[in-house]
């Protein structure tokens, strides 16, 4: 009867940085982050990054998969999938294997498309 409560994740947890709360300094996860405040650093996932509407980040941002709604001032690196959704205000270069922008979202900077470099240098030359 009198048992521990189990706060052990089950299965993938997600890092969340509620509206309200702003963070000066880097963030690196193994899983998914959501933020919803303002983050003033660097975020490093193999995860995906989804930036709410009420979302801000100061930093550079790299991560398996991307979703912006809210605000980034920064390079963004996507080694999957980067989602501009229609409220999304990103100044910034972005390097993306695949991207997905939706009428309405402003974007300002510079675009790379395809695979990271590094997995560019094993492809057999002809």
């Amino acid at each position: 009867m009198n048992q521990k409560p189990n706060f052990e994740p089950t299965g993938q947890s997600i890092n969340l940085i509620s509206k309200g709360t702003q963070i000066t300094g880097d963030i690196v996860a193994e899983s998914d982050i959501r933020i919803d405040g303002y983050l003033k650093g660097n975020i490093k996932s193999k995860g995906k990054l989804v930036v709410g509407t009420t979302g801000q980040i100061e930093g550079e941002i790299e991560c398996n998969t991307v979703e912006v709604s809210g605000n980034v001032n920064g390079k963004i690196i996507t080694h999957d999938l980067l989602t501009l959704k229609s409220t999304a205000n990103v100044t910034g270069d972005i390097q993306a294997t695949k991207l997905s922008i939706e009428p309405g979202s402003i974007f300002t900077g510079s675009c790379t498309m395809g695979r990271p470099a590094a997995d560019r240098t094993n492809i057999p030359k002809k």
